[in-house]
């Protein structure tokens, strides 16, 4: 996927995704502004404001898009998905193209979003991305910032709902988070993406034995941080959901199936059937758009089938405590 180049698009490598091993490395996200409360960040919170640009096929974006459900602001934060597309301009919003609210103009590519808000922009063009319809900018790329800001700064204008960064747990979150970045999150794109065997055998390497360590942990307690749902919880997620279906078939992530590890594929379906949680994973939709024409891994634009997934059926982990 290409990136902007003072506002122009381009398929160069302006910013390398890759180092000197040829290992997968994710690049910082650029926009990190923040809506607060009490609009002392300069975006206050307001319903209707502000637009999430997610993509079903993208794991860093499913973060924010299950957020938006976890804490009721579906009729608050509006969502759209964009794919990406087989001429390398990134995600698109098909033929019909979208209008970024608050604007007047059609637009087809996310980019052209990032260009309305920093007309000479020069970076990659990622989802989430949150967008203000106000001041007619994006506010933020990073999914791990956009998620915080949906858990604490739009609680006046929804239900009540749980807390998922409690200070008393803040510590051991961050650890849990450090712990699923470096040892499953950037591991599977590095089995993936990566363009050496040296870097693909240290990404192998990493994420079994992270999964290894992750299911030794869930034998005594149902979720990462202990008997409460924290956002460590939902930043697994994600990668866990995609792993058979996508990440074993497609990533070389082959060592064994999700399936084979009893406590974490429990915990898998513990958390796919909390309410609402189903609606936001397509996994077909993630099969089709990772392996079709256009998708991150290199295919004959030919589908797989398989495997079979059940994540409604019972799982064992009302055996712990539970205090979501």
């Amino acid at each position: 996927m290409g990136q902007l180049l003072n506002g122009q698009w381009t398929n160069e490598n302006v910013t390398s995704e890759f180092d000197k091993k040829g290992l997968y490395v994710k690049k910082p996200s650029a926009f990190r502004d923040r809506v607060s409360a009490d609009g002392k960040s300069g975006f206050k919170t307001e319903a209707g404001r502000y637009h999430l640009y997610a993509a079903i096929s993208c794991p860093w974006a499913h973060r924010a898009v299950l957020f938006r459900t976890l804490k009721n602001l579906e009729g608050v934060v509006g969502l759209t998905h964009g794919e990406s597309h087989a001429d390398g301009r990134g995600w698109w919003f098909g033929d019909e193209g979208h209008i970024p609210p608050g604007t007047d103009q059609r637009v087809h590519y996310l980019h052209e979003i990032y260009t309305l808000s920093k007309p000479d922009y020069t970076g990659k063009v990622t989802v989430p991305t949150l967008w203000d319809s106000q001041e007619k900018v994006v506010i933020n790329n990073e999914s791990s910032e956009i998620i915080r800001m949906f858990n604490s700064e739009f609680a006046e204008l929804t239900e009540p709902s749980p807390d998922f960064y409690p200070e008393e747990l803040r510590t051991e979150i961050g650890a849990m988070n450090d712990l699923v970045l470096s040892g499953i999150n950037d591991p599977v794109n590095g089995c993936g993406r990566s363009i050496s065997q040296e870097a693909y055998d240290l990404s192998y390497e990493r994420l079994f034995g992270t999964l290894d360590r992750l299911e030794e942990l869930l034998s005594g307690q149902r979720y990462l941080c202990g008997d409460v749902q924290t956002e460590a919880d939902w930043r697994l997620f994600p990668s866990l959901v995609r792993f058979d279906a996508i990440y074993y078939v497609g990533y070389k992530c082959n060592r064994q199936q999700l399936e084979t590890y009893p406590n974490l594929s429990n915990y898998l379906r513990d958390l796919y059937q909390e309410p609402g949680i189903a609606d936001c994973c397509d996994i077909d939709g993630n099969k089709r758009l990772v392996f079709g024409q256009g998708g991150p891994i290199l295919t004959n634009g030919i589908v797989p089938a398989g495997p079979l997934l059940d994540f409604t059926r019972p799982h064992d982990r009302g055996r712990f405590a539970h205090a979501a």
